[in-house]
């Protein structure tokens, strides 16, 4: 089975976003024509599909292109090529009416919750101002609804009128969150949501996220690249490398039973609170190649202990192995 059709069937099996063989390529122009002399692959073909509800998370390294697949899902950034249909409605056909319309119910928090906001503009001015571009409500109705979304992430409303400096981390973070919750979306792309918090502080906001998709009915697609909070708040999670979808399945089963030689090295990796509990670290070896010029084959076998001739000369299919599991490795 191709990875294009592991697991994106249709709107009828209650997905609300399905993305097919989506490819984001970055040019690499030089000289004084500036003309294209290679692509940066930082996103080759995925595909999957998100449930009405649900948190799927999408894992991997830092630069396997999972912050630029968020974004191109949303068509904050133009895709190469691919498809991309939430709730029956092709994204990338859109015009500039009907993507404004979509953008209400497609929201996404950023990963940076300091440069994201404007210094200059009061943080309630922020949270309203997606407001204000869809014409929605008067003047008062537009405070109601920003002081309802300050509440909803646990700030007080005096906050409205404060500076993004003003806050911590933190209230940042909530501030984004506000942001993006003030639209009443049905989608939400997480970007490393909590990668710049503190511990005690990540806990915090996760657990708002939870409680707001829980009374709003939300779904998220949830970017990251720590395992332990990706395992908290996900419902089936996604494993990337360079630019590729390598293994996905629901929380549980890969957390139980990884297949992936990759996703087994990251699991060994997750830090284990009892000091008595003894795990065996898979280290790997080498860096990671580069997007510009991937390996042929499966892009994994210049680091996999297991690879062999056919690893290195044919990509391997994204197959189910059993309930829903997909891995791509000619190895499982």
């Amino acid at each position: 089975m191709e990875q294009s059709s592991a697991s994106t069937t249709d709107n009828r099996n209650g997905n609300m976003l399905i993305v097919k063989d989506l490819v984001k390529h970055f040019p690499i122009r030089s000289g004084i024509l500036q003309r294209v002399q290679a692509h940066v692959r930082a996103v080759d073909g995925i595909s999957f599909a998100v449930k009405r509800g649900e948190t799927l998370g999408l894992v991997g390294e830092s630069g396997c292109g999972k912050t630029t697949a968020g974004r191109t899902i949303l068509r904050l950034i133009p895709a190469t090529s691919g498809q991309v249909t939430f709730e029956g409605r092709d994204v990338f056909s859109l015009g500039r009416r009907g993507l404004k319309q979509l953008r209400r119910d497609m929201q996404i928090i950023f990963q940076d919750p300091f440069s994201s906001l404007d210094p200059r503009m009061p943080i309630g001015e922020s949270i309203s101002e997606g407001l204000s571009v869809h014409s929605l409500g008067n003047s008062k109705e537009r405070y109601e609804a920003v002081l309802e979304a300050l509440n909803e992430v646990q700030l007080r409303p005096d906050h409205a009128r404060r500076y993004p400096h003003e806050f911590s981390g933190g209230q940042r973070q909530r501030v984004g969150i506000a942001r993006a919750l003030v639209l009443r979306p049905k989608f939400i792309v997480c970007d490393e949501p909590v990668s710049a918090l503190d511990v005690s502080v990540q806990s915090q906001v996760l657990n708002i996220l939870m409680d707001l998709q829980e009374e709003h009915g939300l779904t998220y697609l949830f970017i990251a690249h720590n395992l332990s909070v990706v395992e908290h708040i996900s419902d089936r999670v996604a494993v990337m490398y360079l630019g590729k979808i390598v293994e996905l399945a629901d929380r549980e089963e890969l957390y139980r039973n990884p297949l992936h030689p990759y996703t087994k090295a990251l699991m060994s990796a997750i830090p284990i609170p009892d000091p008595k509990a003894k795990r065996e670290r898979i280290i790997l070896e080498g860096d990671v190649p580069s997007p510009v010029d991937p390996p042929p084959g499966c892009r994994f076998h210049t680091r996999c202990a297991l690879a062999g001739e056919q690893c290195k000369l044919e990509e391997p299919a994204f197959v189910d192995q059993g309930g829903d599991h997909y891995v791509a490795c000619w190895k499982v």
